[in-house]
């Protein structure tokens, strides 16, 4: 990074004031230190002369003002830009040869506080003082707050958790850790672990996880999300625990303190966990036959949050061979070791159990089809990597899964279950060490039947306007609120019952009706933009829409009519009908921004060549595929095919949107990975649209 230094005081005198300036040449940077030293200021101007060093110059060399002389029309926008990704509380200047009021109008416009121009140092030096004021004020008042606050959290901690587990970490080392630490790490005294890295405590599947938390705690930015990691104690045992941390203070300087609370156990906790405990299985953890068909039976009962539910029949292959190799009591172990694979594969929600001998049947509700092969994908590849530890002995094995859908409406669990066992089998007959999915209801003879019914609802729904949208809040990781959200549909029934789009998209489609109900969406999209003003609506539109010559002129229409901006609206089409329909999608892209819409990628990440369509598509923002997120947190693989799509976009400048996050340690990664928003349930759940 090539930086020029102006301006150095003696030793003597009082802290210099760090300035950044951009210009071409170094004669505006001389004459602003001047100026500056003349009304008496102390400065340590840096000059930068390349956009490309801007960036590592906020970062390290943290000013206190920027000013941007820019040399070409758009230049002080993309300064602006970079400014405002990493270090947007430092004020921007624009350095212009003429500040009449509408130069000044337009560099505020695209981010800067103020525009000036040498010829008027009097005035130069009144704004540089008024933004130098205004930011260290702003800095005060934070810096006041944000100590209140870690008092608050540490006075608490020090009175609620004295029994708890605590460590201070500073850059990664450990440098403080009560007795209740040691204890839970099997560590004889505090010298052996001081000056040692945390990462050294923990399997390498937790470090993704651990150093995005550590990061975001120590910038302020993590709240009271609980971490999970596997721990590793002294003795060699893997201790799986879930930590709790928050910014402080040692010797002077800032650490992050992690907490594993004390376990607190009243009378009906425990008799709770005594409860829970006669309905598994010892040797696995997971529930018995009996317990786990009831519980899969209660849930299935209850209308599903959203998205869609499978059943995954799960069985070891040649699981005959190998217990003839190591013996029956060695093949219970492997079949223990292979269901802790499973517990840790699973999300908290699912409901998981022994189905057979051995066999394991769990109960997966995710966002969609593909989330679900992709699980199921991703623990086939697992199991066949894990080396199996049996007595003395160590071995590999496979596994094949079947999926079988759980329908919605009134689900048969019978018939899911069939579903799932079949499908199970036909992998095995395949070879195994693969899935397979069954869905009875697709090849029914009653579909006809089924969409004639469906048909008449949707129609009467359209004409009775009795859709109503749902938004999902996506979340920023640079702790900003962006203001965006997600757009979703839903239908009413007669009865005002809300109605799931996996009930009747699937009809809608096979009946040209999914234009009707994007045209429904977009135009009360498009009212609610105009009316709420958020920062971001997501559309998604069907291939029906996007290939339709007519969309684009209805939509003129419908912004004329709404007076929507159309800069917050942001249509999105997956990367499955972007990748089948390049020209024709690419031509669309290009008409919305053209008047000012823009576009995204969705279930972005997981094709042939994601890549390759980025370099094709006008694209404004990607959302990596929820596929691609179940598992992150513990998949090394998944981790670096991830970061390859971030890297991908951030040299292109396309916002980064990662879908349904699930829990915490995901959150914690992908801020580690770069990653610049996220949505799921995890940050919010649907709720209504208000217009």
């Amino acid at each position: 990074m090539r930086q020029v230094h102006f301006g150095d005081p003696p030793l003597s005198a009082s802290p210099a004031v760090p300035l950044i300036v951009f210009a071409p040449t170094r004669d505006p940077v001389e004459a602003i230190n001047s100026q500056l030293r003349r009304a008496g200021h102390a400065v340590h101007c840096t000059w930068i002369p390349a956009l490309g060093d801007l960036g590592d110059a906020l970062t390290q060399l943290n000013p206190e003002l920027l000013i941007c002389q820019p040399r070409a029309e758009g230049e002080l926008s993309a300064v602006a830009a970079v400014r405002t990704q990493l270090t947007p509380e430092v004020p921007l200047i624009a350095l212009l040869d003429v500040a009449d009021e509408a130069a000044i109008a337009g560099a505020i416009a695209v981010g800067a506080h103020d525009a000036v121009t040498l010829g008027r140092p009097d005035r130069l030096r009144a704004v540089i003082e008024r933004e130098l004021r205004s930011f260290r004020l702003e800095r005060a008042l934070n810096a006041t707050l944000q100590s209140a606050r870690d008092y608050r959290k540490q006075l608490e901690s020090v009175l609620q958790r004295s029994n708890d587990a605590i460590a201070q970490v500073q850059e990664g080392i450990i440098v403080e850790a009560n007795a209740s630490w040691l204890e839970v790490f099997g560590i004889g005294s505090a010298g052996a672990i001081v000056g040692q890295p945390l990462m050294d405590l923990f399997e390498e599947s937790s470090h993704a996880a651990l150093k995005g938390a550590l990061v975001a705690s120590l910038q302020g930015r993590w709240t009271d999300h609980g971490l999970k990691a596997d721990a590793l104690r002294a003795d060699g045992t893997v201790l799986p625990l879930e930590f709790v941390l928050s910014p402080g203070e040692f010797d002077g300087e800032p650490c992050v303190r992690l907490i594993v609370p004390a376990r607190k156990r009243d009378e009906r906790q425990l008799a709770s966990e005594l409860a829970d405990s006669v309905r598994r299985d010892p040797a696995t953890g997971l529930l018995y036959r009996r317990p786990l068909l009831e519980t899969i039976g209660s849930q299935i009962a209850t209308p599903a949050r959203g998205g869609v539910r499978y059943l995954a029949l799960l069985r070891p292959d040649k699981f005959a061979a190998i217990e003839k190799e190591i013996g029956a009591l060695a093949s219970e172990q492997l079949l223990a070791e292979f269901a802790a694979l499973l517990r840790e594969h699973s999300n908290p929600v699912d409901v998981a159990g022994r189905f057979s001998g051995t066999s394991f049947l769990v109960l997966l509700e995710r966002g969609n089809e593909r989330d679900v092969e992709s699980w199921a994908e991703q623990f086939v590849a697992r199991v066949s990597k894990h080396v199996f530890h049996v007595g003395t002995k160590t071995l590999r094995a496979t596994c094949s899964v079947g999926l079988g859908v759980v329908p919605h409406g009134n689900p048969v669990l019978d018939d899911a279950i069939l579903d799932a066992v079949d499908a199970c089998r036909r992998a095995r007959h395949q070879g195994g060490a693969r899935v397979a999915t069954l869905d009875r209801a697709d090849t029914d003879s009653r579909v006809q039947a089924y969409d004639q019914v469906w048909v008449k609802h949707i129609k009467a729904a359209l004409m009775e306007n009795r859709f109503r949208l749902v938004q999902q809040p996506v979340a920023s990781l640079r702790g900003d609120d962006p203001q965006m959200f997600d757009v979703l549909v839903r239908m009413l029934d007669h009865q005002k019952k809300e109605v799931l789009p996996a009930d009747f998209m699937a009809a809608a489609e096979r009946n040209d009706l999914l234009r009707n109900i994007d045209r429904w969406v977009v135009g009360a999209s498009l009212s609610f933009a105009a009316q709420r003003r958020p920062g971001c609506l997501f559309v998604r539109l069907a291939k029906d829409s996007l290939l339709d010559p007519s969309f684009a002129n209805w939509l003129d229409g419908q912004r004329k009519a709404t007076n929507a901006e159309p800069g917050r609206v942001c249509f999105q089409v997956t990367e499955e009908i972007a990748a089948a329909y390049v020209t024709q999608i690419k031509a669309f892209a290009e008409a919305i921004k053209a008047r000012g819409f823009r576009f995204a990628i969705e279930r972005f990440g997981g094709g042939r060549n994601p890549q390759g369509l980025l370099e094709t598509m006008p694209v404004d923002f990607i959302k990596i595929d929820g596929a691609l997120i179940q598992g992150l947190a513990g998949d090394v693989d998944l981790q670096q095919q991830v970061r390859a799509v971030v890297d991908a976009a951030t040299k292109r400048r396309i916002e980064t949107i990662a879908e349904r996050v699930e829990d915490a340690n995901t959150m914690a990664v992908l801020w580690q990975l770069g990653v610049q928003f996220i949505q799921g349930y995890f940050v919010h759940a649907p709720e209504d649209v208000k217009i």
